[in-house]
């Protein structure tokens, strides 16, 4: 039971997970403080806000509306997204395409199907006896061909 668990947990899956929620949690925080320093008040400016755009509300009815907070989360999440998907997730699908074994296809010799013409069940075309009612048929040879046997004389 124990031993389960500790596969479990020192599997590269988990610990990557884990070292990746630590890092992305570091790498937001980063890009929050960049988006607020930096992008913010530049936006402020370019409206001619009060300079710090995370502040920026409207009013309705007495009630204030913060929508400068909304706009600076949704840059860094922008900001952070991009980064990540750039940054981690373009190079590491081109690491695992390259190292990954390319499997060849295969093809499923049992897939290929016709009937047989005396008993008229499916078989395999590469079949050369029929397993319902036990003939003797000549094999499909462009199957025989797809899967790679020789061709029966």
């Amino acid at each position: 039971m124990l031993n389960g668990f500790k596969d479990f947990i020192l599997r590269g899956n988990v610990i990557s997970m884990a070292i990746g929620l630590a890092v992305g949690a570091a790498f937001t925080a980063v890009v929050t403080g960049f988006s607020n320093a930096f992008i913010v008040p530049l936006i402020g400016v370019i409206t001619r806000g009060t300079g710090d755009f995370s502040r920026a509300t409207f009013q309705v009815e007495g009630v204030k509306f913060p929508y400068g907070l909304f706009v600076s989360a949704s840059i860094a999440f922008l900001i952070t997204a991009a980064v990540l998907y750039f940054c981690v997730v373009v190079p590491m699908t081109k690491v695992q395409n390259r190292f990954t074994a390319k499997v060849e296809e295969k093809v499923d010799i049992k897939a290929a199907l016709r009937d047989c013409p005396r008993c008229y069940t499916a078989i395999p075309a590469i079949a050369s006896r029929c397993a319902h009612c036990t003939s003797e048929i000549k094999p499909d040879p462009e199957a025989l061909a797809l899967a790679g046997l020789p061709a029966q004389r």
